[in-house]
């Protein structure tokens, strides 16, 4: 199976990589948006967690990554549910991993215990456990290919950045002890600022903020009122939507019918509607200077700053007024 990334190009994967794409656990995730609502707000905003894991699994293979991490790359967001975060937010998992909480069941009901012993593999030895997979993932604020995945692919995609600086970003790239680290200071230095700008501009960006609200309300009434269940947050986006648009409930309708109009939102951090915290993400990628391994943060003062800016208005949230819908 040739495999064709936006990101990294050109690949020939393994027959049980190609197995577990096509299975219908990964398959599921061609309609399951990152960034949640926001697809609903603006259709440009449409990366999927397809997109993303078939990318992180790319990443690790490129780095050299064992056929098990890459399983593992592949498979690390299989048990997100529909709308991504938005179900954390409507089920109050502050942490963001209500997915997390739940992948040993996904995988159980999934048909991807049976495809691994086929080719020799007990799931149970490969997955649910990242932390023995060290390019795939490390605690921020290092960095890993989850994290540079899905900030050059957002970024990417929203035309934050071309095609030449992800070349040049992923030709920095090094790995040491397992680790994934930057040979060159200036594009570590250019990565803190990408990655800063995808949390603070994309992820905290009024309209995003607003669709995401809007929805997560629309799934606590939905549950409350069992127009869905929790077993139906497992289904992709689209069979989601379709359960909350064929519902009565007027509440919900009502609701749903905000996503059509076109919303004039303002920043107010005095009188607001919406005021949302976000989970605090930065990152302090590991740098070669002289064949030593720094902390950029360690080398670059500018970096403290960057991240300590990022980190207040992390902190701070999103306070949005909004002034229309028509």
């Amino acid at each position: 199976m040739i495999i064709k990334d936006n990101l990294y190009g050109e690949f020939e994967v393994e027959p049980l990589i190609e197995e577990l794409i096509n299975s219908r656990a990964v398959q599921r995730l061609k309609y399951v948006h990152q960034g949640g609502a926001s697809y609903l707000v603006n259709e440009s905003w449409n990366v999927t967690r397809y997109e993303h894991s078939v990318g992180v699994m790319l990443l690790i293979k490129k780095l050299g990554g064992s056929i098990e991490e890459q399983i593992a790359g592949l498979l690390h967001d299989i048990s997100h549910t529909a709308f991504s975060h938005v179900v954390d937010y409507a089920l109050d998992y502050e942490e963001e991993d209500y997915h997390e909480k739940i992948y040993n069941k996904v995988i159980n009901d999934s048909d991807i215990p049976q495809i691994l012993n086929q080719y020799g593999y007990d799931y149970k030895d490969i997955l649910g456990n990242d932390e023995k997979y060290t390019l795939l993932e490390k605690k921020a604020p290092h960095l890993c290919a989850d994290r540079i995945d899905y900030t050059l692919r957002d970024m990417y995609a929203y035309k934050s950045i071309n095609k030449s600086d992800i070349e040049k970003f992923l030709d920095s790239l090094i790995v040491v002890d397992n680790m994934i680290a930057i040979d060159d200071i200036k594009i570590a230095k250019w990565f803190v600022n990408l990655y800063c700008k995808e949390v603070t501009e994309y992820f905290m960006h009024p309209l995003s903020v607003y669709g995401n609200n809007l929805l997560v309300n629309i799934i606590k009434i939905s549950l409350k009122n069992n127009i869905l269940s929790l077993d139906d947050l497992l289904k992709n986006d689209n069979e989601v939507m379709d359960i909350l648009k064929n519902s009565e409930n007027k509440e919900v309708k009502d609701l749903l019918y905000k996503f059509k109009s076109n919303v004039i939102l303002k920043e107010d951090k005095v009188s607001y509607d919406i005021h949302q915290n976000f989970k605090v993400r930065l990152i302090d990628p590991e740098v070669e200077i002289n064949n030593s391994i720094y902390k950029i943060s360690d080398v670059c003062e500018e970096i403290k700053e960057i991240n300590k800016n990022a980190y207040n208005k992390i902190k701070e949230g999103v306070y949005l007024k909004i002034i229309n819908t028509h």
